[in-house]
């Protein structure tokens, strides 16, 4: 009977252990997106600026808030997101130093890249979307002011609406361009294999301009901004699983192919 404490706090020991490092990993990710916040909280209204800019190159001149606490709500939201872009990196590295010591040196390689790819793969959407797909969205929406049977029809966005619709582009592009790190990450956990996905590709071409459809601005050609790098990346996808397939069938073959001249020096 004396055994049995003793075993299970052997048990435990491991599993405070890892609680502990959790603890202090989420302590160091909200310090960092605290930190952001605020620095973000202070220039709120030069980043609001900069998400209104597609705006003003639209022609519009103007930007009403319907809310007493409207304005400022809304450099709130602004100083929280871009205070969580800001932070990303920090909080991805603390969730890479909570999950590498589990991980085998192969693991480990293998999933670096893909963590390195997220945010430049994001941005890289976002920015799609920030500098392309909205300008070419709002100039065609603020088309449909002018006279309307002796009435003159006049856009005034309001901007806790205008901010919501803009995230929602951003992140809308940005997700959709981590498509190929979420395909890889699927075939390397052995859920899918390139073979299905290149089965796959006529109706991942259909869901991709779904998708396009669900998430860009309601014009032709924002979707096809957003569906056809979609498309692209879905066979950049394809090629990266190929790419990894052969190094992984090296790596494999190489223990086999050294075993095998031992086995031959041996014999001679």
């Amino acid at each position: 009977m004396s055994d049995e404490p003793d075993e299970i706090d052997d048990s435990r020991a491991p599993l405070m252990d890892h609680i502990i490092e959790l603890r202090k990993r989420l302590i160091w990710s909200f310090a960092a997106l605290g930190a952001s916040f605020f620095i973000c909280l202070y220039f709120s209204r030069q980043i609001l600026a900069f998400l209104v800019h597609p705006l003003k190159a639209a022609g519009q001149e103007k930007i009403v808030y319907t809310q007493v606490f409207g304005a400022f709500i809304t450099e709130v939201k602004v100083a929280f997101f871009a205070g969580l872009m800001l932070s990303f990196p920090i909080i991805a590295n603390q969730l890479w130093q909570f999950v590498a010591p589990g991980l085998y040196r192969k693991e480990k390689k293998a999933l670096l890249p893909f963590l390195l790819a997220t945010p430049v793969l994001f941005l890289t959407g976002a920015s799609l979307a920030y500098f392309i797909a909205i300008p070419l969205a709002l100039k065609y929406l603020y088309s449909f002011s002018g006279d309307l049977g002796g009435i003159q029809q006049e856009a005034l966005p309001e901007l806790s609406d205008y901010l919501s619709t803009i995230m929602q582009f951003l992140f809308g592009f940005g997700a959709a361009f981590l498509l190929p790190v979420l395909l890889m990450l699927l075939e390397r956990a052995g859920i899918v294999t390139r073979t299905q996905l290149i089965k796959f590709r006529r109706y991942a071409i259909v869901v991709n301009f779904g998708i396009a459809m669900v998430l860009s601005p309601p014009d032709a050609g924002s979707m096809m901004l957003m569906a056809l790098p979609l498309v692209l990346l879905y066979e950049v996808a394809i090629v990266g699983i190929w790419f990894t397939e052969r190094k992984r069938k090296r790596e494999t073959e190489a223990p086999a192919d050294v075993a095998q001249a031992i086995k031959k020096g041996d014999v001679s």
